[in-house]
Protein backbone atom coordinates (compact mmCIF):
# COMPACT_ATOMS: atom_id res chain seq x y z
CA UNK A 1 0.00 0.00 0.00
CA UNK A 2 1.59 3.30 -1.14
CA UNK A 3 2.02 6.43 1.59
CA UNK A 4 -1.01 8.50 2.53
CA UNK A 5 0.27 11.51 1.63
CA UNK A 6 -2.14 13.99 3.36
CA UNK A 7 -3.15 17.82 3.22
CA UNK A 8 -1.93 18.25 6.67
CA UNK A 9 1.34 16.67 6.48
CA UNK A 10 2.79 20.43 7.29
CA UNK A 11 1.79 20.39 10.53
CA UNK A 12 -0.99 19.13 12.68
CA UNK A 13 -2.54 22.30 13.05
CA UNK A 14 -6.57 20.50 12.62
CA UNK A 15 -5.35 18.58 15.55
CA UNK A 16 -5.01 20.24 19.18
CA UNK A 17 -2.09 22.19 19.09
CA UNK A 18 0.16 22.56 22.16
CA UNK A 19 0.87 25.79 23.92
CA UNK A 20 4.40 27.42 22.31
CA UNK A 21 5.95 27.39 25.54
CA UNK A 22 5.19 23.73 26.66
CA UNK A 23 5.65 22.65 22.37
CA UNK A 24 9.63 24.40 23.31
CA UNK A 25 10.11 22.62 26.72
CA UNK A 26 8.67 19.50 25.19
CA UNK A 27 11.10 19.58 21.98
CA UNK A 28 14.33 19.34 24.56
CA UNK A 29 12.69 17.11 27.19
CA UNK A 30 11.76 14.40 24.30
CA UNK A 31 15.13 13.34 23.56
CA UNK A 32 16.27 13.39 27.29
CA UNK A 33 13.23 11.77 28.47
CA UNK A 34 13.67 9.16 26.06
CA UNK A 35 17.40 8.35 27.54
CA UNK A 36 15.93 8.76 31.20
CA UNK A 37 13.14 6.39 30.32
CA UNK A 38 15.52 3.88 29.11
CA UNK A 39 17.62 4.15 32.23
CA UNK A 40 15.06 4.60 35.20
CA UNK A 41 11.78 4.11 34.57
CA UNK A 42 10.30 1.13 32.21
CA UNK A 43 6.55 0.58 30.83
CA UNK A 44 5.68 -0.73 28.06
CA UNK A 45 8.90 -0.54 25.57
CA UNK A 46 10.40 -2.37 22.24
CA UNK A 47 12.08 -3.40 18.95
CA UNK A 48 10.51 -6.02 16.47
CA UNK A 49 9.98 -6.50 13.32
CA UNK A 50 7.01 -5.60 11.25
CA UNK A 51 5.32 -7.91 8.70
CA UNK A 52 2.06 -8.12 6.56
CA UNK A 53 0.77 -4.46 4.73
CA UNK A 54 -2.95 -5.13 5.71
CA UNK A 55 -5.05 -2.85 3.59
CA UNK A 56 -6.70 -0.28 6.09
CA UNK A 57 -8.94 3.05 5.22
CA UNK A 58 -7.27 5.65 4.33
CA UNK A 59 -6.92 8.47 7.13
CA UNK A 60 -5.01 11.90 7.37
CA UNK A 61 -2.57 12.71 9.83
CA UNK A 62 -4.81 15.11 12.04
CA UNK A 63 -7.38 12.23 11.93
CA UNK A 64 -4.68 9.84 13.11
CA UNK A 65 -3.59 11.82 16.07
CA UNK A 66 -6.90 12.35 17.12
CA UNK A 67 -6.97 8.72 17.57
CA UNK A 68 -4.36 8.53 19.25
CA UNK A 69 -5.23 11.40 21.26
CA UNK A 70 -9.31 9.14 22.29
CA UNK A 71 -7.59 5.97 22.61
CA UNK A 72 -8.54 4.98 26.50
CA UNK A 73 -7.01 1.15 26.62
CA UNK A 74 -6.73 0.82 30.42
CA UNK A 75 -6.26 -2.71 30.51
CA UNK A 76 -3.91 -5.05 28.18
CA UNK A 77 -1.05 -7.92 28.89
CA UNK A 78 1.76 -9.06 26.87
CA UNK A 79 5.08 -9.16 25.79
CA UNK A 80 7.15 -6.26 24.99
CA UNK A 81 11.31 -5.28 23.81
CA UNK A 82 13.00 -3.01 24.10
CA UNK A 83 16.34 -2.03 21.93
CA UNK A 84 18.15 0.80 22.47
CA UNK A 85 21.51 1.95 21.39
CA UNK A 86 22.55 5.86 22.45
CA UNK A 87 25.76 5.35 21.45
CA UNK A 88 27.57 5.78 24.82
CA UNK A 89 31.25 5.92 25.17
CA UNK A 90 32.44 2.37 26.68
CA UNK A 91 33.68 3.08 29.94
CA UNK A 92 35.71 -0.28 30.05
CA UNK A 93 33.12 -1.78 33.05
CA UNK A 94 32.91 0.88 34.74
CA UNK A 95 28.80 1.35 34.19
CA UNK A 96 27.96 -1.86 35.31
CA UNK A 97 30.62 -1.48 38.42
CA UNK A 98 28.72 1.89 39.20
CA UNK A 99 24.93 0.30 38.76
CA UNK A 100 26.32 -2.83 40.61
CA UNK A 101 27.80 -1.12 43.39
CA UNK A 102 24.27 0.85 43.32
CA UNK A 103 22.50 -2.18 43.38
CA UNK A 104 24.94 -3.82 46.31
CA UNK A 105 24.68 -0.93 48.90
CA UNK A 106 22.30 -2.91 51.48
CA UNK A 107 24.40 -1.26 54.34
CA UNK A 108 23.87 2.08 53.37
CA UNK A 109 20.14 1.39 52.87
CA UNK A 110 20.09 0.92 49.38
CA UNK A 111 18.40 -2.25 47.72
CA UNK A 112 19.12 -4.37 44.76
CA UNK A 113 15.33 -4.32 44.03
CA UNK A 114 15.17 -0.51 43.93
CA UNK A 115 13.93 0.13 40.29
CA UNK A 116 16.00 3.52 40.19
CA UNK A 117 19.19 0.77 40.19
CA UNK A 118 17.86 -2.13 38.70
CA UNK A 119 16.59 -0.46 35.26
CA UNK A 120 19.76 1.27 34.43
CA UNK A 121 20.25 -1.83 32.40
CA UNK A 122 17.47 -0.87 30.23
CA UNK A 123 20.14 1.84 28.72
CA UNK A 124 21.68 -0.13 26.73
CA UNK A 125 21.16 -3.26 24.28
CA UNK A 126 18.34 -5.41 23.81
CA UNK A 127 16.09 -6.61 26.61
CA UNK A 128 12.43 -8.31 26.82
CA UNK A 129 9.58 -7.36 29.00
CA UNK A 130 6.11 -8.67 30.13
CA UNK A 131 3.77 -6.29 31.15
CA UNK A 132 0.36 -6.01 32.55
CA UNK A 133 -2.05 -3.48 33.23
CA UNK A 134 -5.71 -2.77 34.43
CA UNK A 135 -6.60 0.23 35.08
CA UNK A 136 -4.74 3.48 36.46
CA UNK A 137 -3.88 1.77 39.98
CA UNK A 138 -2.60 -1.95 38.75
CA UNK A 139 0.16 -2.14 36.58
CA UNK A 140 3.12 -4.95 36.28
CA UNK A 141 6.11 -4.98 34.54
CA UNK A 142 8.92 -7.53 34.69
CA UNK A 143 12.38 -7.48 33.03
CA UNK A 144 13.58 -11.25 32.36
CA UNK A 145 16.70 -12.15 32.46
CA UNK A 146 18.85 -15.42 31.76
CA UNK A 147 18.15 -17.17 35.24
CA UNK A 148 16.29 -14.55 37.07
CA UNK A 149 13.72 -12.35 36.80
CA UNK A 150 13.02 -8.52 38.17
CA UNK A 151 9.46 -7.40 38.70
CA UNK A 152 7.95 -4.01 39.32
CA UNK A 153 4.59 -3.89 40.66
CA UNK A 154 1.61 -0.86 41.21
CA UNK A 155 -1.17 -2.47 43.36
CA UNK A 156 -3.25 0.65 44.58
CA UNK A 157 -1.37 2.92 46.91
CA UNK A 158 1.83 0.11 46.97
CA UNK A 159 4.32 -0.39 44.52
CA UNK A 160 7.03 -3.70 45.08
CA UNK A 161 10.18 -3.77 43.56
CA UNK A 162 11.26 -7.69 43.57
CA UNK A 163 14.90 -9.15 42.35
CA UNK A 164 14.48 -12.71 41.87
CA UNK A 165 18.25 -13.67 41.97
CA UNK A 166 19.05 -11.53 45.13
CA UNK A 167 15.93 -12.39 46.88
CA UNK A 168 15.70 -8.69 47.95
CA UNK A 169 12.18 -6.64 47.89
CA UNK A 170 11.88 -2.89 47.66
CA UNK A 171 8.38 -1.19 49.25
CA UNK A 172 7.03 2.35 48.65
CA UNK A 173 3.85 4.12 48.64
CA UNK A 174 2.51 6.13 45.84
CA UNK A 175 -0.64 8.80 46.29
CA UNK A 176 -3.61 7.13 45.68
CA UNK A 177 -5.00 10.28 44.52
CA UNK A 178 -2.76 9.44 41.27
CA UNK A 179 -1.17 12.95 41.53
CA UNK A 180 1.99 10.90 41.68
CA UNK A 181 1.03 9.20 38.40
CA UNK A 182 1.43 12.66 36.47
CA UNK A 183 4.38 13.70 37.79
CA UNK A 184 6.16 10.33 36.01
CA UNK A 185 7.99 10.50 32.58
CA UNK A 186 6.54 8.46 29.62
CA UNK A 187 6.36 4.46 30.35
CA UNK A 188 4.58 3.74 27.31
CA UNK A 189 4.36 3.74 23.37
CA UNK A 190 1.55 5.28 24.16
CA UNK A 191 3.19 8.15 26.55
CA UNK A 192 6.38 8.25 24.35
CA UNK A 193 4.38 9.07 21.50
CA UNK A 194 1.97 11.85 23.09
CA UNK A 195 5.31 13.32 24.37
CA UNK A 196 6.50 12.88 20.80
CA UNK A 197 3.17 14.97 19.59
CA UNK A 198 3.82 17.48 21.87
CA UNK A 199 6.87 18.92 19.72
CA UNK A 200 4.76 19.39 16.24
CA UNK A 201 4.71 22.91 15.01
CA UNK A 202 5.51 24.29 12.06
CA UNK A 203 8.81 23.27 11.98
CA UNK A 204 7.75 19.53 11.40
CA UNK A 205 6.54 17.18 9.07
CA UNK A 206 3.65 14.74 10.19
CA UNK A 207 2.40 12.14 7.66
CA UNK A 208 0.68 8.87 7.64
CA UNK A 209 3.21 6.57 5.52
CA UNK A 210 1.06 3.46 5.09
CA UNK A 211 0.24 0.45 7.28
CA UNK A 212 1.99 -2.33 8.91
CA UNK A 213 1.23 -5.34 11.17
CA UNK A 214 2.61 -5.28 15.39
CA UNK A 215 2.07 -8.40 17.31
CA UNK A 216 -0.29 -9.68 15.01
CA UNK A 217 -2.57 -6.45 14.96
CA UNK A 218 -3.21 -3.89 12.01
CA UNK A 219 -1.51 -0.44 12.42
CA UNK A 220 -0.96 2.83 11.00
CA UNK A 221 2.34 3.88 10.56
CA UNK A 222 2.59 7.84 11.76
CA UNK A 223 6.39 9.59 10.47
CA UNK A 224 6.91 12.51 12.38
CA UNK A 225 10.60 14.29 11.11
CA UNK A 226 12.09 17.95 11.62
CA UNK A 227 11.96 20.06 8.80
CA UNK A 228 14.81 22.03 10.11
CA UNK A 229 18.39 21.09 9.15
CA UNK A 230 20.73 20.52 12.07
CA UNK A 231 18.31 18.15 14.78
CA UNK A 232 20.12 14.91 15.76
CA UNK A 233 16.67 13.50 15.00
CA UNK A 234 15.91 11.56 11.85
CA UNK A 235 12.54 11.02 12.26
CA UNK A 236 9.80 9.29 14.65
CA UNK A 237 7.85 6.55 13.63
CA UNK A 238 4.48 5.28 15.57
CA UNK A 239 2.53 1.73 14.75
CA UNK A 240 -0.90 3.09 15.98
CA UNK A 241 -3.45 0.36 16.54
CA UNK A 242 -6.09 0.47 13.69
CA UNK A 243 -9.31 -0.44 16.03
CA UNK A 244 -8.31 1.41 19.52
CA UNK A 245 -5.87 3.75 18.44
CA UNK A 246 -3.34 2.16 20.83
CA UNK A 247 0.51 3.27 20.26
CA UNK A 248 1.62 -0.36 19.68
CA UNK A 249 5.48 0.71 18.20
CA UNK A 250 7.69 3.74 18.74
CA UNK A 251 11.13 4.06 16.71
CA UNK A 252 13.49 7.01 17.14
CA UNK A 253 15.72 7.19 14.29
CA UNK A 254 18.95 9.52 14.38
CA UNK A 255 19.47 11.94 11.34
CA UNK A 256 23.09 10.07 11.45
CA UNK A 257 21.39 7.20 9.87
CA UNK A 258 22.07 3.27 11.23
CA UNK A 259 20.48 1.35 13.97
CA UNK A 260 17.49 2.76 16.01
CA UNK A 261 18.24 4.87 18.85
CA UNK A 262 15.46 3.41 20.63
CA UNK A 263 12.70 0.76 19.40
CA UNK A 264 9.82 0.11 21.34
CA UNK A 265 7.11 -2.43 20.79
CA UNK A 266 4.81 -4.56 21.63
CA UNK A 267 5.65 -8.97 20.14
CA UNK A 268 2.25 -10.10 21.71
CA UNK A 269 -0.68 -7.75 23.00
CA UNK A 270 -3.77 -8.62 24.42
CA UNK A 271 -6.60 -6.48 25.67
CA UNK A 272 -8.28 -8.31 27.91
CA UNK A 273 -8.51 -7.97 31.48
CA UNK A 274 -5.77 -9.06 33.34
CA UNK A 275 -6.10 -11.83 36.28
CA UNK A 276 -6.33 -10.04 39.35
CA UNK A 277 -3.42 -12.28 40.79
CA UNK A 278 -1.43 -10.61 38.00
CA UNK A 279 -0.70 -7.87 40.50
CA UNK A 280 -0.98 -9.93 43.97
CA UNK A 281 2.34 -10.16 45.79
CA UNK A 282 3.58 -10.89 48.74
CA UNK A 283 7.27 -11.10 50.07
CA UNK A 284 8.77 -14.38 49.67
CA UNK A 285 10.30 -16.24 52.91
CA UNK A 286 13.29 -14.92 53.88
CA UNK A 287 13.62 -12.07 51.17
CA UNK A 288 15.33 -9.14 52.63
CA UNK A 289 12.91 -6.12 51.83
CA UNK A 290 13.65 -2.40 51.99
CA UNK A 291 11.35 0.06 53.39
CA UNK A 292 11.89 3.52 51.77
CA UNK A 293 11.01 5.72 54.20
CA UNK A 294 12.59 8.55 52.24
CA UNK A 295 15.93 8.53 54.11
CA UNK A 296 17.67 6.03 52.00
CA UNK A 297 20.16 7.31 49.92
CA UNK A 298 19.98 10.95 50.91
CA UNK A 299 16.36 10.97 49.52
CA UNK A 300 13.51 13.31 50.77
CA UNK A 301 10.42 11.79 48.54
CA UNK A 302 9.13 8.73 50.93
CA UNK A 303 8.94 6.79 47.88
CA UNK A 304 6.90 9.43 45.46
CA UNK A 305 8.55 10.28 42.30
CA UNK A 306 10.00 13.56 41.17
CA UNK A 307 8.08 16.22 39.32
CA UNK A 308 8.44 15.87 36.23
CA UNK A 309 8.92 19.07 34.31
CA UNK A 310 5.78 19.82 32.18
CA UNK A 311 6.60 23.23 30.39
CA UNK A 312 9.71 25.64 29.98
CA UNK A 313 8.92 27.51 33.42
CA UNK A 314 8.98 24.57 35.27
CA UNK A 315 12.12 23.45 34.16
CA UNK A 316 13.94 26.77 34.26
CA UNK A 317 12.81 26.44 38.12
CA UNK A 318 14.48 22.81 38.29
CA UNK A 319 18.01 24.09 36.77
CA UNK A 320 18.80 28.39 38.12
CA UNK A 321 19.12 29.89 35.08
CA UNK A 322 18.06 27.31 32.61
CA UNK A 323 17.22 29.45 29.29
CA UNK A 324 16.10 28.00 25.91
CA UNK A 325 17.32 29.19 22.71
CA UNK A 326 16.31 28.91 18.96
CA UNK A 327 13.02 27.11 17.99
CA UNK A 328 11.27 23.83 16.64
CA UNK A 329 13.93 20.91 16.41
CA UNK A 330 16.77 22.82 17.02
CA UNK A 331 16.06 24.58 20.68
CA UNK A 332 19.26 24.62 22.46
CA UNK A 333 18.95 24.59 26.68
CA UNK A 334 21.59 26.54 28.25
CA UNK A 335 22.65 27.19 31.93
CA UNK A 336 25.90 28.10 33.82
CA UNK A 337 27.56 25.80 36.58
CA UNK A 338 29.20 28.13 38.32
CA UNK A 339 32.42 26.80 37.99
CA UNK A 340 34.76 28.65 36.08
CA UNK A 341 37.03 26.67 34.72
CA UNK A 342 34.95 23.97 32.86
CA UNK A 343 36.44 20.56 32.72
CA UNK A 344 39.98 19.20 33.86
CA UNK A 345 40.12 19.35 30.07
CA UNK A 346 43.22 18.84 27.53
CA UNK A 347 46.74 18.67 29.45
CA UNK A 348 46.34 21.02 32.18
CA UNK A 349 43.93 18.47 33.32
CA UNK A 350 46.40 15.36 33.53
CA UNK A 351 45.50 12.27 33.61
CA UNK A 352 41.55 13.12 34.12
CA UNK A 353 42.22 15.90 31.57
CA UNK A 354 42.97 13.21 29.25
CA UNK A 355 40.37 10.67 29.98
CA UNK A 356 37.38 13.23 29.45
CA UNK A 357 39.31 14.38 26.02
CA UNK A 358 38.82 10.67 25.37
CA UNK A 359 35.14 10.56 25.36
CA UNK A 360 34.50 14.17 23.51
CA UNK A 361 35.74 16.44 21.19
CA UNK A 362 37.24 19.88 21.85
CA UNK A 363 36.06 22.75 20.12
CA UNK A 364 37.15 26.31 19.56
CA UNK A 365 34.85 29.24 18.67
CA UNK A 366 34.43 32.96 19.77
CA UNK A 367 32.87 31.76 22.85
CA UNK A 368 36.97 30.40 23.79
CA UNK A 369 37.14 26.79 23.96
CA UNK A 370 35.48 23.76 25.24
CA UNK A 371 34.32 19.90 25.14
CA UNK A 372 31.22 18.22 23.38
CA UNK A 373 30.28 14.96 24.51
CA UNK A 374 27.82 13.02 22.07
CA UNK A 375 25.93 10.73 22.04
CA UNK A 376 23.48 9.42 18.65
CA UNK A 377 21.05 11.44 20.19
CA UNK A 378 21.31 14.32 22.44
CA UNK A 379 24.92 16.20 22.33
CA UNK A 380 25.78 18.55 25.07
CA UNK A 381 28.93 21.21 24.87
CA UNK A 382 30.93 22.20 28.09
CA UNK A 383 33.03 25.65 27.90
CA UNK A 384 35.95 26.52 29.38
CA UNK A 385 33.92 29.48 31.90
CA UNK A 386 31.19 26.88 33.03
CA UNK A 387 28.56 27.05 30.99
CA UNK A 388 26.44 24.33 29.20
CA UNK A 389 24.56 23.82 25.91
CA UNK A 390 22.86 20.90 25.36
CA UNK A 391 20.18 19.84 22.89
CA UNK A 392 19.01 16.89 20.12
CA UNK A 393 21.18 19.45 17.57
CA UNK A 394 24.73 19.00 16.23
CA UNK A 395 27.60 19.83 17.59
CA UNK A 396 28.22 22.68 15.22
CA UNK A 397 24.63 24.27 16.11
CA UNK A 398 26.14 23.67 20.07
CA UNK A 399 29.11 26.03 19.12
CA UNK A 400 27.28 28.65 16.85
CA UNK A 401 25.00 28.81 20.07
CA UNK A 402 27.92 29.46 22.24
CA UNK A 403 29.31 31.79 19.95
CA UNK A 404 26.23 33.76 20.01
CA UNK A 405 25.77 33.99 23.55
CA UNK A 406 29.46 35.11 24.32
Amino acid sequence: MAPYESDDTTTVGEADEPRPARRRAARYVVPVTVMGVAAATIGLVPALADSGDPDLPEITAAQLIEKIAKSDVERLSGTVKITTDLGLPDLGGLESGLASGAMERGGEGGSSADPTAKLTELASGTHTLRVAADGPDKQKVSLLENAAEYSLIHDGKDVWGYDSASNEVYHSTVDPSGEDREQQPPATPKDFAEEALKSVDDTTSVTVDGTAQVAGRDAYKLVVKPRQSGSTVGAISIAVDHKTGMPLKFTLTPASGGSAVVDVGFTKVSFDKPDASTFAFTPPKGAKVTEDDGRAEGREHSGKPEKAPKSEEDLAKGLDGLKMLGEGWNSIATFDTGGRGGLPTGEAGGDLGGFLDSLGDRVKGDFGTGTVFSTRLVNALITEDGKVYAGAVTKDALVKAADAGK
